[in-house]
């Protein structure tokens, strides 16, 4: 498990956060990343919030691509069925995966499975892996042909 003291997790958690308060009560980033601050307790420092705007606008910008890229990976789960926690973190890993691509490929499943350990239910992580796992083989390795 990720060590709570590394900041590009935190700012991947303040992400998570930021884009489900986003999405559910549409405040705007600046509302969102501080309610998140406030409701995980984040201090000043603890992470990168370059990273964490950078992934909220990117999801925000892309968001409509990405769930595309959902719907195709996981065509017996429609977007509406998918649990919320675990939609918001498979928007973030394919922005990651897909748009940012910033981080390695194994970075971003292992901080989305984490995630969906973290906030999500008892079988998110392993739906979360198996999704990630088709984004990948369809839309990564048929680059690398």
């Amino acid at each position: 498990m990720k060590s709570f003291a590394d900041p590009r997790h935190t700012s991947r958690k303040l992400a998570l956060t930021s884009i489900f308060c986003w999405l559910f009560t549409e405040t705007d980033k600046t509302d969102a990343i501080l309610l998140s601050k406030d409701l995980l307790e984040e201090q000043p420092g603890e992470q990168d919030t370059e990273l964490t705007e950078y992934i909220f606008e990117g999801v925000k910008t892309h968001i409509n691509e990405i769930d595309k890229v959902i719907e195709e990976s996981a065509p017996e789960w429609p977007i509406d069925k998918i649990a919320k926690i675990d939609l918001v973190v498979l928007r973030i890993a394919i922005f990651e995966l897909l748009f940012g691509k910033k981080a390695p490929v194994k970075v971003v499943v292992d901080e989305a499975v984490e995630l969906a350990k973290e906030f999500g239910n008892d079988t998110s992580h392993k739906f979360v892996n198996g999704v990630l796992g088709t984004v990948i083989g369809n839309y990564l390795e048929k680059k690398d042909e």
